[in-house]
C-alpha cells in the first residue's frame, strides 16, 4: 500500500508582494514534498494566499483599488513567482474563492451546532496588522506581537468558547510531544495555555471584506478562523466532490513561521476539536530570515526579492543557500555576500567541480562510458574509504532530513563531496591517464568509477534541494530522468558499468566579483515600489517602555530599606540568585534590544526575556553560565512571559555586561 503525505505552507497575506522570506518557507515545503515523492509517497502539497481582513481592505484602498482587484493582482504575483521557481505544489488555495467560502461556513456551522459559539460584544484593543485581539489598556497600546499601536474596537461579535479547551490542548501537547516543533516553540505554547485561555472573538461587524457568517450577514468571520480553514477547504471540506478530504486529511505537516505559532498550535486544534475533526499530525515552526540583523519587512524597506537572485544565480543557488545557511527553526541572516560565498564554495568549487572533473576524465580516457573498476583484491584503502563514507552519508542524510535538520543534512552530504574531491587530488588520475600500461588503466578505471558512483549518490540525495542542477548531472551521468529514481533503494554499487555519458556541461559556473553588485543594483531599482501596501506605516515600530532599557527590569527596592538605602541580611536573603546555563537565545520580534533566552537551572528550563541584544549576539550566549534572579515574579515583555532576570552590570553610557564565573559551578547553585 502506497503511503500518503499531506504538507502545507502557511497561506501568505496579500498586503504586499512576495519576497525571499515567503520563498524560504515554500522552498522548505517543496524540498520535503519532492523527497516524499522520491520515497514513493502519494504526496499532496498545498500553498496559497490569505486575502481577507481589514488590513487587506485598507491596503487596497490606499492603492486606489477595490479589494478584489488588489488581492487578484498580489495573489497572481505569488503564483507567478512560485511557477518561475518550479515549485511543485499540487494546489494553490485562495480565501476569496467560492470553494473556500463554502468550506469555512460549513466549519462555522459545525462548531456552532456543537455548542461552542455564542453572541456577545467586544470592547478593547485590536492589532490590524496581525489581525489580533490584544490584552492591553488604552488607545494606541502597543501590540505584543509586532509593537505597532493598536486600535480601540467596540462591536458586537460572535465568540468561540476557547476557554473550554485548555485541558484538552495540554493533554494533546503532553501525549504528542512532537505535535509542535522545535521544542522552543512547544514551550512557548505550553506557557501560553497554562496561563489561561479566554473566549475568542471570531467575527467582525465593522467592515465587510470577509466571509459572511452563516445566517447573519451583518458579520464576517474572523480572518484567522477563515484563513486556518484553508488546510481543509482546499481538500474539498464542505463539498468534497472528489474525495481529497477523506484521502489526505489529517495533514502530516503544517510548516509555519514562528510568529504565527499561537494561531496554529492553539486556535486551530481547538477549532478542529470543537468540530470533531481530526487534528494535524505535526506543526513545525521555523525562524525569521533577517537582513541587516532585522526581520524583513515592507515598512523597514529591507526586503529582498527572490527575482534578483533568480536572474543572476538561478533558483538552485537560492534554495541551497537558505537550507544550508540557516539552521531550521532558528533565525538566520541573509546577505548577498554570504550567498555568493556559499555558492562558490559549495556549488561551484564543490559539487560542480566534482561533476565536471569526473565526467570530463571519463569522456577523455574511456570514450564517455562508465569504466570497469579493479577486482576487490586490487583495490586500495582510499577506494574503500570513499565507499564507507558514502554508505554512512546515505543513512545520516536521510535521518537528518526526516527530522528537518536541513543545514546539518547538507553539511553531511557535502562532506562526501569534499572527501571525493580530496580523493581525486591525492590519486591524481590525470597522471595515470597519460600511461598506457594495463595496471595504470585499471587503477584509473577504479578511481573514476568510485568518483562517478559517489557523484551519483550525492546527486540523488540532494535532488530535492537543488532539483535543476541535479537533474542535469543525472542526465550527464547517462541515467535519464532522475524523477524515476527510487530513493528508498539508494545504495553503493548501482551505477551500471558501461553506461554511456550524456552531453557534459558546467552546472555551476563560478560567480565573479560583479555578481553581488548586479543583484544589489536590481534590488535598489525595485526598492521604491516594494512598500506598496504599507507606505503609510511609520518606518520604526512602537516599542514598549521595557524594550528601551539595556537590561531586564530591576528589582523594586525592598520595603524595609533604610533612609540611606541600606538593607538587612534578611532582605538580601529574599533574593534567590542561582547559576544557570543558556540553552537557547534568539531575538524578540519587533524589539531591537530584547533577547528570548531558555536557561537551564539544573532542575528546570525557564524562559527569560532580557534587554541585552545590543551587547551580545544570540549565538555567542549558547552554553554560557549566567546568574539568574530565580524568584522574581513572572512578567510579560512583547507577549512573552519572562520567568526570572539575568543579572548584568550596566556601566554608565556602556553596554550591559553579564555576570559570570572563573571556576566551574554546578547548575542551580545558589549565590549567597
Amino acid at each position: 500500500m502506497t503511503s500518503r503525505f499531506y504538507i502545507t505552507t502557511p497561506i501568505y497575506y496579500v498586503n504586499a508582494r512576495p519576497h525571499i522570506g515567503h520563498a524560504y518557507t515554500t522552498i522548505a515545503c517543496d524540498t520535503i514534498a519532492r523527497r516524499q515523492r522520491m520515497l514513493g509517497a502519494d504526496t499532496y502539497f498545498l500553498t496559497g494566499t490569505d486575502e481577507h481582513g481589514v488590513h487587506v481592505e485598507r491596503a487596497a484602498l490606499s492603492a486606489g483599488q477595490a479589494p478584489q482587484q488588489w488581492v487578484d493582482e498580489v495573489s497572481s504575483a505569488f503564483r507567478a513567482l512560485w511557477e518561475r521557481m518550479h515549485l511543485t505544489y499540487d494546489d494553490f488555495i485562495r480565501t476569496t474563492s467560492e470553494r473556500h467560502k463554502r468550506g469555512v461556513q460549513q466549519l462555522w456551522r459545525r462548531i456552532r451546532d456543537n455548542g461552542y459559539i455564542y453572541k456577545g460584544s467586544y470592547s478593547g484593543q485590536y492589532c490590524v496588522f496581525d489581525e489580533l485581539y490584544v490584552d492591553a489598556v488604552g488607545a494606541g497600546a502597543p501590540c505584543p506581537e509586532c509593537g505597532r499601536p493598536t486600535e480601540t474596537v467596540h462591536e458586537e461579535n460572535y465568540f468561540f468558547k476557547l476557554s473550554e479547551f485548555s485541558g484538552k490542548l495540554l493533554k494533546l501537547y503532553t501525549e504528542q510531544p512532537d505535535f509542535i516543533r522545535p521544542e522552543t516553540r512547544r514551550n512557548e505554547v505550553l506557557s501560553f495555555v497554562r496561563s489561561g485561555l479566554r473566549d475568542l472573538s471570531i467575527s467582525r461587524s465593522t467592515f465587510t471584506w470577509g466571509v459572511p457568517v452563516p445566517d447573519d450577514a451583518g458579520h464576517v468571520i474572523y480572518v484567522w478562523l477563515d484563513a486556518l480553514s484553508n488546510y481543509i477547504t482546499a481538500l474539498g471540506y464542505g463539498s468534497d466532490d472528489d474525495g481529497k478530504f477523506q484521502k489526505y486529511w489529517p495533514a502530516d505537516l503544517h510548516m509555519i513561521g514562528k510568529e504565527i505559532v499561537r494561531f496554529h498550535c492553539v486556535y486551530w486544534p481547538a477549532f478542529l476539536m470543537a468540530a470533531n475533526l481530526p487534528l494535524p499530525k505535526a506543526i513545525v515552526a521555523h525562524g525569521w530570515l533577517l537582513f541587516e540583523e532585522n526581520k524583513m519587512s515592507k515598512s523597514r524597506g529591507n526586503i529582498v526579492r527572490a527575482e534578483s537572485i533568480l536572474d543572476v544565480l538561478g533558483s538552485d543557488a537560492l534554495r541551497y543557500f537558505l537550507l544550508r545557511e540557516v539552521v531550521f527553526g532558528q533565525d538566520g541572516s541573509f546577505s548577498f555576500d554570504a550567498l555568493v560565498q556559499r555558492y562558490n564554495a559549495d556549488l561551484a568549487n564543490g559539487l560542480g567541480n566534482l561533476a565536471s572533473r569526473t565526467l570530463t576524465m571519463i569522456q577523455r580516457y574511456f570514450h564517455g562510458e562508465i569504466p570497469y573498476p579493479s577486482h576487490a583484491a586490487a583495490r586500495k584503502p582510499a577506494d574503500d574509504e570513499i565507499v564507507a563514507i558514502a554508505e554512512k552519508t546515505i543513512a545520516d542524510y536521510s535521518t537528518l532530513v526526516d527530522q528537518y535538520h536541513f543545514s546539518r543534512a547538507l553539511e553531511c552530504a557535502w562532506s562526501l563531496v569534499a572527501a571525493v574531491n580530496k580523493y581525486i587530488v591525492e590519486t591524481e588520475p590525470w597522471t595515470l591517464g597519460e600511461q598506457q600500461d594495463e595496471m595504470s588503466r585499471s587503477r584509473l578505471a577504479t578511481i573514476l568509477y568510485t568518483s562517478a558512483e559517489a557523484l551519483r549518490i550525492v546527486t540523488a540525495m540532494v535532488h530535492a534541494v537543488i532539483p535543476d542542477a541535479t537533474a542535469r548531472i543525472w542526465a550527464q551521468l547517462g541515467l535519464g530522468d532522475i524523477k524515476k529514481l527510487a530513493l528508498r533503494e539508494l545504495k553503493w554499487g548501482q551505477l551500471r558499468l558501461g553506461t554511456k555519458l550524456g552531453s557534459i556541461e558546467p552546472v555551476f559556473p563560478r560567480a565573479d566579483k560583479m555578481t553581488i553588485e548586479r543583484m544589489q543594483k536590481m534590488e535598489d531599482q525595485q526598492r521604491p515600489t516594494l512598500a506598496t501596501a504599507e507606505k503609510s506605516e511609520p518606518a520604526t515600530q512602537a516599542q514598549p517602555a521595557a524594550a528601551q532599557r539595556p537590561t531586564a527590569t530591576p528589582l523594586p527596592p525592598p520595603a524595609s530599606a533604610s533612609p540611606d538605602g541600606q538593607i538587612s541580611i534578611d532582605d538580601f536573603a529574599k533574593v534567590e540568585l542561582r547559576v544557570a546555563q543558556v540553552k537557547l537565545a534568539e531575538k524578540v520580534k519587533g524589539a531591537d534590544k530584547l533577547l528570548r533566552l531558555e536557561v537551564d537551572l539544573g532542575t528546570e528550563v525557564r524562559q527569560i526575556v532580557a534587554g541585552i541584544a545590543e551587547a551580545y549576539l544570540p549565538e555567542t550566549l549558547i552554553g554560557r553560565k549566567v546568574v539568574v534572579v530565580a524568584n522574581l515574579a513572572p512578567r510579560k515583555l512583547r507577549g512573552l512571559e519572562s520567568n526570572g532576570m539575568i543579572v548584568a552590570a550596566s556601566p554608565e553610557g556602556g553596554k550591559a555586561v553579564l555576570c559570570g564565573f572563573l571556576e566551574d559551578v554546578p547548575l542551580g547553585s545558589r549565590l549567597k
